[in-house]
């Protein structure tokens, strides 16, 4: 069992050993665990303790954490329910190809967003937030299922009162992040 100093970091650590705990705890704390909303509630936890543990900016995330495929989508309108979260109440849910979240699923990219005024039908859930990173989580089906494109089942959301709060490092390790998270859980 894993225990609650799973979100305690050290004061000086750096950016990178700060995910690479994230990964690590979140490891141990889906092992036996596929509960989808269950490891997404720690990981939200994980990933807030993490941020507020570095220096600035990325101390200054304001909002962590998952939107989910909503499985009440219409059919050709898909759309992301919130999920497990860590910050200020949030958007209940964004229509794919909306706003950063939207977008990230629509095209099942990562975007970092350094300036969210500035993106497109950015949606302003916190009007504090001044940049964004958004990682898609996408299952790839098994080899045995007849293959196919992998399809997006929720992302992961991190936003900060700070512009160009977020770069490669970030990029680089919640993309790790979201490959472990789409292979742990049972998703609908």
């Amino acid at each position: 069992m894993v225990h609650a100093d799973a979100a305690k970091f050290a004061p000086d650590v750096t950016k990178e050993q700060a995910y690479e705990q994230v990964l690590d705890q979140a490891e141990g704390l889906f092992f036996e665990q596929r509960n989808w909303v269950c490891n997404l509630a720690n990981t939200a936890s994980l990933l807030w303790h993490a941020y507020k543990s570095l220096p600035a900016p990325s101390n200054q995330v304001n909002w962590a954490g998952f939107y989910t495929l909503d499985p009440q989508s219409r059919p050709g309108k898909p759309q992301l329910i919130l999920g497990p979260f860590s910050g200020k109440v949030a958007c209940q849910t964004i229509p794919f190809g909306r706003g950063v979240c939207g977008t990230a699923a629509a095209t099942a990219t990562t975007q970092v967003v350094g300036d969210v005024d500035a993106f497109p039908g950015h949606i302003a859930c916190d009007g504090d937030s001044r940049s964004e990173i958004v990682v898609p989580i996408v299952v790839v089906p098994s080899a045995g299922s007849g293959g196919g494109e992998g399809r997006v089942v929720a992302i992961i959301d991190v936003d900060c009162t700070a512009p160009d709060g977020f770069d490669d490092v970030d990029r680089l390790w919640l993309e790790k992040l979201a490959r472990l998270v789409a292979e742990s859980c049972d998703w609908p």
